[in-house]
């Protein structure tokens, strides 16, 4: 990793910003606005790669409702292995991914790149005819989906301060929340539009579906290259106040040491924090609880409608989602606060499981997926809190955040399968299981609670009675939000 001289760093730091003058003070907080609403604005394009990148991988579930299994002549569990091999490659190439992010610190290229290659296989999906077919197209799309997410994680960890980070990852992932329920409005157009048009089904027709769509990522992806930023340090489109302040700003929040360590060290550090561990655990619980996202469609079909309208009632509660997200999200970084809003969120998908188990009442199933869908705060709130507690170290925080979110996929690929038909209509064994799910995966977030803030009284006492400051394993005014 290119990493900038002890002499570049004081340039950066050594400015007028901080001198206390109120002159000063006022041009600094004016600047400070500035840099954010064209860095938001940059960041915002990453709510459109998001949603190709969910639409690209969800294609199947509403494929499900035409005759995606009858054409395939998918047997027993084919088609929830078909689900599930996405995450396989999804995982192998996270921590790479990151690693050589880190070493290159070029996320405007590798990002865009990645998207290049996905919409590439996402296109070629269409022309699959057997199970064999469509399993490796899935996980080649996994595979080159991979850096991503995790990219785009560690990319924002390096311009934003840790109480901005909630918000901001809200708004780069909302929109995979959007494309949750637009995405199926988008199919319900084609499978009852295109059903036997020139001769083939209409999942057959989605091929025109992945070709708009593969098209339609790849563009993005050339506006990509363009748009994205670097880091702070390399960013061409950057003044050379705006520079100074990026940098600063960050070092000011204790939140990065301008990569001290190399890549391999941070991949040792990583490997070796039991907190990493602890966090991808809890996530593969969690994303057993997600697992009713990957079969969303289906759940909306129990309610009786016939497709179309079923896939049109996909999309008010990932609406609703997105709105408590950024609602919820806002809050947490506004009080500084992070696990009592992942447990408000978590609580009330946990009404939606209950009354889903207790009746098949139309208005009351409809009502739980509203709750059920705005489990994505809690989502958005938790990679906000990772990007916290992993701050300090770039290198470090590079892999941990691959490492977390590679692992983690093992939940969706345990979730594939906790949807057998059979369960159907009611499905009251699976809520049961996605309840149960997060009950451990929050029990779990809340022994890190607790264990984050004794460390946090420990730094307070330490500070108070340390004689050398240079000797404290944190900056001074170094807390972990909790």
């Amino acid at each position: 990793m290119t990493t900038l001289s002890h002499a570049k760093v004081a340039e950066y730091m050594h400015n007028d910003f901080s001198s206390g003058v109120p002159s000063q003070l006022e041009a600094r907080n004016d600047l400070e606005r500035r840099l954010l609403r064209k860095l938001d604005l940059r960041m915002s394009l990453v709510i459109v790669l998001y949603a190709l990148n969910f639409v690209d991988r969800a294609n199947a579930s509403s494929a499900r409702l035409g005759t995606f299994e009858q054409d395939l002549h998918l047997q027993g569990n084919q088609y929830a292995t078909i689900l599930s091999i996405l995450y396989v490659g999804y995982i192998l190439m996270q921590v790479p991914a990151n690693m050589v992010m880190h070493w290159l610190e070029k996320p405007s290229i590798l990002i865009p790149s990645s998207m290049v290659v996905w919409g590439l296989v996402s296109t070629l999906t269409g022309i699959t005819k057997n199970y064999t077919g469509i399993l490796l197209a899935r996980f080649f799309l996994g595979f080159v989906e991979a850096p991503f997410y995790p990219g785009v994680l560690y990319l924002i960890s390096g311009w934003y301060k840790r109480d901005e980070l909630a918000v901001r990852t809200t708004l780069v992932t909302c929109g995979s929340v959007l494309a949750s329920g637009f995405g199926s409005v988008f199919a319900s157009g084609i499978l009852t539009g295109m059903q036997g048009k020139l001769g083939q089904a209409a999942w057959r027709q989605e091929t025109w579906l992945f070709y708009i769509e593969g098209g339609a990522t790849i563009l993005v992806a050339i506006c990509a290259f363009f748009i994205l930023p670097d880091f702070p340090h390399n960013t061409k489109w950057l003044t050379a106040e705006e520079r100074a302040l990026a940098i600063s700003r960050l070092a000011e929040d204790g939140t990065d040491e301008l990569g001290k360590r190399t890549t391999m060290q941070g991949l040792q550090d990583a490997v070796c924090d039991w907190k990493v561990w602890w966090f991808s655990v809890a996530l593969i619980i969690q994303f057993v609880a997600l697992s009713f996202v990957i079969y969303f469609p289906t759940i909306v079909a129990t309610l009786g409608y016939d497709t179309m309208n079923t896939l049109l009632l996909c999309a008010p509660p990932w609406v609703f989602s997105t709105i408590v997200a950024f609602v919820i999200s806002r809050y947490s970084d506004k009080m500084q606060k992070r696990y009592v809003f992942l447990v408000a969120s978590s609580s009330l998908a946990g009404v939606g499981f209950i009354i889903s188990i207790c009746t098949m009442n139309t208005a009351a199933r409809y009502t739980s997926v509203f709750l059920m869908a705005q489990i994505s705060a809690a989502y958005m709130v938790i990679w906000g809190w990772i990007n916290n507690i992993f701050a300090r170290e770039p290198a470090k925080r590079a892999v941990a955040i691959a490492l977390i979110n590679g692992l983690s996929q093992t939940g969706n690929i345990i979730g594939a399968f906790v949807w057998p038909i059979n369960w159907g209509p009611t499905y009251r064994y699976s809520y049961a299981i996605c309840l149960a799910a997060l009950v451990v995966s929050t029990t779990m977030f809340g022994v890190m609670y607790l264990y984050l803030r004794r460390v946090n009284e420990r730094i307070e006492r330490d500070e108070r009675n340390a004689k050398d400051t240079n000797k404290l394993l944190h900056p001074i005014g170094f807390r972990y939000l909790v």
